[in-house]
């Protein structure tokens, strides 16, 4: 009986050594990352990117969609927390909205990156985006040069207290208040192509003498384009923002008149080598800028 005894006392301590460490050691080879949106084609890029990007680095990745909605946005924070990863990349719904979620990891001891929209609190170690200022100096340069510094402007915005959002705004009204263009109406569509539709049709109805729209990302852009060809008016100039599939596409057959193009596959991959590297106790820069292009009919 006694040494019977011994040998299930052994089999237990056994179990709950291997059994605790077995997840631990797994959390360590898994990285997590919080996308805002899987319904858009540049975050779609952004994912595989980072997929791709893990597998090369022998990682589990693990992505949460937060469906655009801050309070699902910290709940997948949450669950990931809870499945012991030690970073977490978030691509934010809202740059004020996040703090909460940045908060909470950073509580816990898990470190974040974020991609593409910034965080307004918390610790981040590291934030990977384009330069969307200059992106949206970019599209008002290029507007001026078409446009022969003369004409009105519709500005479609993206999500309400997004940083891509005030970042794009501000490089290009930037621009455009130094030119002889007119921005006539700016109005936010969300980033989101419905949305881009119905806002242009109302804004069109109310200043149906534009000559361009800048759309501060594809999505809304497409959604314009479709409002545009509604009404006939097909020499109307829509420049995007992002050099999504769909908006190069769009530019290729000559129906927009040109991009900004990030690179979000390169953006996912940087995200999670990083994370990678902060895992291993790396020292990595705190902030990382993946370049821009003008897209258009000439070199998409």
């Amino acid at each position: 009986m006694k040494k019977w005894f011994k040998v299930v006392t052994l089999a237990f301590l056994a179990i709950g050594l291997f059994g605790c460490s077995a997840p631990d050691k797994q959390s360590k080879r898994t990285v997590g990352i919080v996308i805002s949106t899987l319904s858009n084609p540049f975050f779609v890029s952004l994912e595989n990117g980072a997929k791709v990007a893990a597998k090369k680095e022998d990682y589990k990745l693990v992505v949460l969609d937060s469906n655009n909605d801050p309070v699902k946005e910290l709940s997948n924070v949450q669950d990931l927390v809870t499945q012991g990863v030690k970073v977490i990349i978030i691509n934010p719904t809202d740059s004020a909205a996040v703090v909460n979620a940045v908060k909470y990891a950073n509580e816990h001891g898990v470190k974040v990156i974020t991609i593409d929209r910034t965080s307004n609190g918390g610790n981040v170690i590291t934030h990977i985006e384009s330069d969307n200022i200059k992106g949206g100096e970019m599209a008002a340069h290029y507007l001026d040069d078409r446009l022969r510094g003369k004409g009105n402007i519709i500005e479609l915005q993206g999500i309400p207290g997004a940083s891509a959002t005030k970042e794009r705004g501000e490089g290009f009204d930037r621009v455009i208040a130094k030119t002889n263009l007119h921005i006539v109406a700016q109005q936010p569509a969300n980033f989101n192509r419905t949305d881009g539709l119905n806002v242009t049709q109302n804004l069109l109805q109310a200043h149906p003498d534009v000559r361009a729209i800048f759309a501060q990302n594809d999505e809304m852009a497409l959604g314009a384009l479709k409002a545009v060809h509604a009404e006939g008016k097909h020499d109307i100039l829509i420049v995007g923002f992002d050099g999504t599939k769909d908006g190069i596409q769009a530019v290729k057959d000559g129906k927009m008149a040109a991009t900004v193009a990030q690179q979000p596959y390169l953006m996912g991959e940087l995200a999670v080598e990083t994370a990678v590297k902060a895992i291993a106790g790396k020292k990595i820069s705190p902030n990382m800028t993946v370049p821009l292009r003008l897209v258009t009919k000439f070199n998409a």
